[in-house]
C-alpha cells in the first residue's frame, strides 16, 4: 500500500473539522471517508477496508476511547488520537491502549499529514503482532510479566521494579520474538517518538534492561544486538496460566 492510495476515516463530531481534514488529506492524494461519531464510524468499518483512523476523543454517545479500545482489540487499522489541551489524561489513556499517535487541537493539518504518514509507514513495515496473545500474563525463561499490573517477576518469584520505558520496551519485544526492530521502529512502537527522544535513548533503556533480566549482561542471550539492524528477542514467549 503506497501512502498515496491509503483510505483514511476521519471521526469528529465537529463537521468543520472532519471535512477541512479531509479535504487536506484528499488534496495530499489519499483517500477519505468521515463519521460524525463512534457508531456511524462502526458501520464504516464493517463495510470498507481502512488504513488508518483519526478519531476524536470527546464525542457524545460512545467517545473516543471507547472505539479506540475497539480498533486496538480487533486489529483493524491504528488509530491517531484528536485531543484537546484539557484532555491530558484520555491522551494518556488512548496511548497506553494502543493509539498510535496523537495530535493536540488546534493542530496544524501539515502536522497531522506528516503523522498520518509516518504511522502509515510505521504499520506497513512493523507487523502489529506476529501471534497475537490474548494473556495479560507473559512468561519466557522463567520470568512473567504481568501486562495489566506492569510487574516483572523473576525465577525466583521475586518482583522486579521496572521505569515505565523499560516496561514498553520489554513488552515490545515480548509481543514480537525473534523479529528484528530497528532503532527508529522500537522508538516508535514504545514512545510515538516523543519529542528529545532520540535514537540513542533506546541503547540506553536496553542495556538498563540488560541489567535487569540478563543472567550476563555483557554477554545477553535474550536481547541480541543485530549490527546494523537493531535488537531482536530470542527467548521463547508463552502466556501464563498459572
Amino acid at each position: 500500500m503506497s501512502h498515496s492510495t491509503a483510505h483514511i476515516l476521519i471521526v469528529d463530531d465537529h463537521r468543520d473539522i472532519r471535512e477541512s481534514l479531509a479535504r487536506y488529506l484528499t488534496k495530499n492524494n489519499m483517500r477519505t471517508t468521515v463519521a460524525d461519531s463512534a457508531a456511524a464510524a462502526r458501520k464504516i468499518l464493517k463495510n470498507s477496508s481502512i488504513d488508518l483512523v483519526v478519531l476524536d476523543i470527546m464525542m457524545p454517545g460512545e467517545d473516543g476511547l471507547s472505539l479506540c479500545r475497539h480498533l486496538v482489540e480487533t486489529n483493524r487499522a491504528p488509530v491517531i488520537l484528536l485531543t484537546a489541551m484539557a484532555e491530558d489524561t484520555d491522551r494518556v489513556v488512548g496511548l497506553e491502549m494502543g493509539a498510535d499517535d496523537y495530535v493536540t487541537k488546534p493542530f496544524n493539518p501539515r502536522e497531522l499529514l506528516a503523522r498520518v504518514r509516518a504511522v502509515l509507514r510505521r504499520s506497513s513495515s512493523v507487523p502489529r503482532d506476529r501471534d497475537p496473545i490474548k494473556s495479560e500474563r507473559l512468561a519466557f525463561c522463567g520470568w512473567v510479566l504481568d501486562t495489566a499490573r506492569r510487574e516483572l517477576v523473576d525465577p525466583d518469584q521475586v518482583s522486579v521494579p521496572l521505569s515505565s520505558g523499560e516496561f514498553q520496551l520489554l513488552s515490545t519485544f515480548l509481543k514480537r520474538p525473534r523479529m528484528v526492530l530497528s532503532r527508529e521502529q522500537l522508538l516508535d512502537l514504545t514512545s510515538g517518538r516523543s519529542l528529545g527522544v532520540f535514537d540513542r535513548s533506546i541503547d540506553n533503556q536496553v542495556s538498563r534492561l540488560r541489567r535487569k533480566i540478563e543472567a550476563d549482561p555483557k554477554n545477553p542471550e535474550l536481547i541480541k544486538t543485530v549490527w546494523g539492524g537493531g535488537y531482536t528477542f530470542t527467548g521463547d514467549v508463552t502466556e501464563h496460566t498459572q
